[in-house]
């Protein structure tokens, strides 16, 4: 335990953690609007696109962070301009950044006379190797993630939801798309070297399918899963740093497994919760027979508002929903329909 704590108090494992804090934060916020307008796996696209940004950066000595993020936004803005103009649709437009991305960051870093061990850093995330340079520039582009995500979170979830209403209401539809857009390549940036480019969609969408199971509106899905985000991120990161003597568990996998493991568990709870849902919703108007009389002996316990049992408004009086039938306390006895 105590080499454990010895391990978390070395710079790089701090370093490590301050990255994996931002990153879980800011990734959530885009994929919340990612999922609302159905395109979980933009984020996988514009990864994929990185890659050829990373390589252009081992090719030119640039900052391979730097540069993923300039050719990040083009490609991200380009998948924009091809699904407005409708020549082909998002899936298509997807795919060609899938392919091309791929191909040509594997194609550059081959040009640039470096080793698939360079790129694969890249690919699956390197977190422990970051220097204080590169944790403040993830804090920085985290930190306008965040800040836009969130303060326009009004607009943006408008824009998302239903454009010809948010077209009515006088919101720039194009604008606000591109934003997204480029807040989604900015966020594959701050994620590369988290979790890997090839796993980034993976922090952006699941976190914000774990709190669609348990939350019921945009603002509670949206800080749920940027809560979520962070646990995810430091928790796979301190799973890792725990592996046995002779093991190596890459943080990026611990990290995305650890979100899809917090995803299972959610899974029945939403369950449950749609359920409960389902049954407080007002009984449909229809005409019924007159309450019937039940005796205190007939009936199995007395409801009340602790007694675990739904709960009905109805008339002047609360009915209880039990075993398929309502009930409803009148003095000493029970009346049901």
């Amino acid at each position: 335990m105590s080499d454990y704590l010895d391990l978390l108090g070395l710079p790089f494992m701090q370093r490590a953690i301050i990255a994996a804090l931002f990153t879980g934060l800011a990734a959530p916020v885009v994929g919340t609007y990612l999922v609302q307008r159905r395109l979980a796996l933009m984020g996988d696209g514009i990864g994929h696109v990185a890659v050829t940004g990373v390589a252009l950066g081992l090719l030119t000595g640039v900052s391979p962070v730097w540069m993923a993020v300039l050719v990040s936004v083009l490609g991200a803005i380009l998948i924009e301009v091809i699904r407005e103009r409708g020549h082909a649709n998002g899936d298509v437009a997807l795919a060609l950044l899938f392919y091309g991305g791929l191909a040509g960051g594997v194609l550059i870093t081959g040009l640039a006379g470096q080793s698939g061990a360079r790129l694969q850093t890249y690919l699956f995330g390197s977190i422990t190797t970051m220097s204080e340079a590169d944790v403040l520039v993830t804090m920085a582009l985290a930190g306008v993630v965040v800040l836009l995500g969130v303060g326009l979170a009004p607009q943006l979830f408008a824009v998302a939801q239903d454009q010809e209403f948010a077209r009515v209401a006088g919101l720039n539809i194009r604008a606000y798309n591109v934003l997204v857009a480029v807040l989604a390549a900015v966020s594959v940036s701050v994620a590369m070297r988290t979790v890997g480019l090839l796993l980034v969609s993976a922090l952006m969408v699941v976190p914000v399918a774990t709190a669609q199971q348990l939350t019921r509106s945009f603002r509670g899905t949206l800080l749920a899963a940027m809560a979520l985000g962070t646990v995810a991120a430091v928790g796979g990161l301190l799973i890792s740093a725990a592996a046995p003597d002779g093991t190596t568990v890459a943080p990026g996998p611990a990290i995305v497994l650890l979100a899809l493991g917090c995803f299972t568990l959610s899974w029945p709870i939403g369950v449950w919760l749609r359920a409960r849902q389902r049954l407080r919703r007002p009984f449909p108007v229809v005409t019924t027979a007159a309450h019937q009389a039940v005796g205190e002996d007939e009936h199995p316990h007395e409801h009340g508002e602790d007694c675990g049992h739904v709960a009905v408004q109805h008339g002047d009086h609360v009915d209880y929903v039990h075993d398929g039938h309502r009930h409803a306390p009148h003095g000493r006895h029970y009346d049901e329909h």
